[in-house]
């Protein structure tokens, strides 16, 4: 038996192309709770254009209707629920429904989906993941209840079972767009929920108080990612009312968390050791500019603004906010405010967080308008425990899209808030399976083929995070110009390794065994398109003849450039 060590990707982050599994997507899942009342005076789709045009049908499953929209690039478009549509999908009543919306574009082009849960006084939103990003595995993280702590399980393919703490709770398996409404008179965080299928799960806690005991309830509402998505190192910004809760799930037992800049609620301690399905606590401040949270296994961060009398602002209520790791960056976000009539919200921001070194490369196009680096807000914060900077850029415009760039990766969440009245959520991140994976120079196997190397020689990296021993690791590599996966025993059992390649394109993967089984574990096992380019010089004829000769650069092979290859 080979102990499989964890590789800290910390100082491979800057050159990560993480556009693979990421917020935006094309087939979505969707579910909605109980508020603090029976039913909402609102419930909101909100869906923001990608790069290209496509058409979006919501569907609702329980009454069959559909609504089909044309959205324009970056164009933001908002569907009110009538009361009708309403009632077809607001979950209330503990047990199974078909209360869930399935929205799909055309063409499998790439949107963000949104969505809001308003009564007066008590609101929050939420991104909606895509079915690339979900999982079968979940654990609740919520907050102290005043009324009902919930969940919503939506299943995205025909007989799925659910899991609550290993015990089945459907009588049938749920077919896809069946959903299960879960509920207790008790905070659940720290409650286990598996499928033996992907699924879609939502957090939904009636109303609370953050911290507990302290005046100014409201609702939560946030879409949690799976476990194969957790990771180990977290960055926590601050909201511009200068203090937050945040809450960490262990998913193994004995898990060491240590952190730099909050403070452990009921411990003087940096440190703090928890097992599978416990959860610590922190509150974290704006003076420290951040906090910076390591653990040695997979670990589920939510963030949540807390109450107006208790941050000292009087405005804002409690809201939940997904925290992504570290590792989770993307070099893009899309996103759009959530301002809705006859909410008393009547402040809006973008918390924009990427690595300190990049901040001043983050730019933002408004509206389909030239980039621009970020201004009007109050500026960047820089944590140099995390290497990590974040900025609140106020959003002021309530009908354009927000389109965040920096090719280091960025991870961008948005909260508003008013009297009494607020929302938070993860905007923009990737949503990668950090459970298993290679890297190729620095490059996940889930990015490899979005991105060019230019070197020929790639060293390949090893990361295998949920189960501590292996039997072997097995890998296969596809010759020049070949699709074709041929084992290689020279690498067996490598956890890293470099090999020279000549240009062109490759498939590597790597397959996992373990527990004495003959076939490879599924869900550890990856692969990736490896594009070699080789340097060289374009040849463009000018004007006045001849040939210009600009400087050497790299161009992906089969490029439509005439090329010259230069030696190497």
């Amino acid at each position: 038996m080979r102990k499989i060590l964890y590789f800290t990707v910390m100082a491979l982050l800057s050159n990560f192309s993480l556009n693979a599994q990421d917020t935006k997507g094309s087939n979505f899942w969707l579910a909605f709770g109980r508020n603090s009342s029976q039913l909402p005076q609102t419930l909101k789709i909100r869906i923001v254009g990608g790069d290209e045009a496509t058409n979006v049908t919501i569907k609702f499953t329980e009454s069959g209707e559909e609504v089909h929209i044309p959205i324009l690039p970056q164009q933001v478009y908002t569907h009110d629920l009538t009361p009708e549509q309403k009632t077809a999908v607001h979950n209330a009543t503990m047990g199974e429904s078909s209360k869930s919306v399935h929205i799909t574009t055309s063409d499998s082009k790439a949107v963000t989906v949104y969505a809001l849960n308003q009564q007066t006084v008590s609101t929050d939103a939420t991104n909606v993941l895509p079915i690339t990003a979900l999982g079968t595995e979940y654990y609740q993280i919520s907050y102290a209840t005043l009324s009902s702590d919930a969940y919503v399980v939506v299943a995205t393919e025909d007989n799925t079972q659910i899991y609550h703490d290993n015990i089945p709770i459907t009588p049938t398996p749920l077919n896809a767009g069946q959903v299960y409404y879960y509920t207790s008179g008790a905070d659940m965080t720290g409650a286990h929920i598996t499928s033996d299928k992907p699924v879609a799960f939502f957090a939904v806690c009636r109303t609370t108080f953050i911290p507990a005991s302290h005046m100014a309830a409201d609702n939560l509402y946030q879409q949690l990612a799976s476990v194969h998505t957790w990771g180990y190192n977290f960055f926590v910004p601050v909201s511009h009312l200068g203090v937050e809760r945040v809450r960490i799930v262990a998913s193994k037992d004995n898990t060491k968390i240590d952190q730099i800049g909050g403070d452990f609620i009921y411990s003087s301690s940096g440190s703090y050791t928890i097992d599978a399905g416990q959860y610590i606590e922190l509150e974290v401040h704006l003076s420290n500019n951040g906090c910076f949270i390591q653990s040695d296994n997979p670990i589920g961060v939510c963030t949540y603004l807390t109450g107006g009398w208790y941050n000292g602002h009087n405005i804002s209520d409690p809201a939940q906010a997904w925290l992504p790791a570290i590792e989770q960056t993307a070099p893009n976000a899309l996103i759009a405010p959530f301002i809705a009539a006859g909410s008393v919200i009547n402040q809006h921001y973008a918390i924009v967080m990427t690595s300190t070194g990049a901040a001043p490369n983050t730019k933002v196009s408004i509206g389909g308008s030239a980039p621009m680096p970020l201004s009007g807000g109050y500026g960047w914060y820089h944590n140099s425990d995390a290497d990590m900077s974040f900025y609140h850029l106020p959003l002021t415009n309530p009908n354009d899209s927000y389109y965040f760039t920096n090719d280091a990766g960025l991870i961008v969440l948005c909260y508003g808030v008013g009297p009494a009245e607020s929302y938070y959520y993860l905007a923009g991140s990737s949503m990668r399976n950090l459970t298993a994976a290679f890297f190729a120079n620095g490059v996940g196997c889930e990015d490899m083929g979005d991105h060019l190397f230019c070197e020929n020689e790639i060293t390949f990296t090893t990361i295998i995070s949920n189960i501590a021993e292996v039997d072997s690791l097995k890998w296969s590599i596809s010759a020049h110009g070949s699709t074709v996966l041929v084992h290689d025993p020279d690498l067996d059992n490598e956890e890293t390794w470099k090999r020279t390649f000549k240009a062109g394109n490759y498939w590597v993967r790597l397959d996992v065994y373990h527990g004495g089984d003959p076939n490879p574990d599924p869900e550890l096992s990856c692969e990736g398109e490896l594009c070699i380019g080789v340097w060289v010089k374009p040849i463009p004829v000018s004007p006045a003849g001849g040939t210009v000769s600009p400087a050497a650069e790299c161009y992906k092979v089969g490029s439509h450039i005439e090329l010259r290859a230069l030696p190497h």
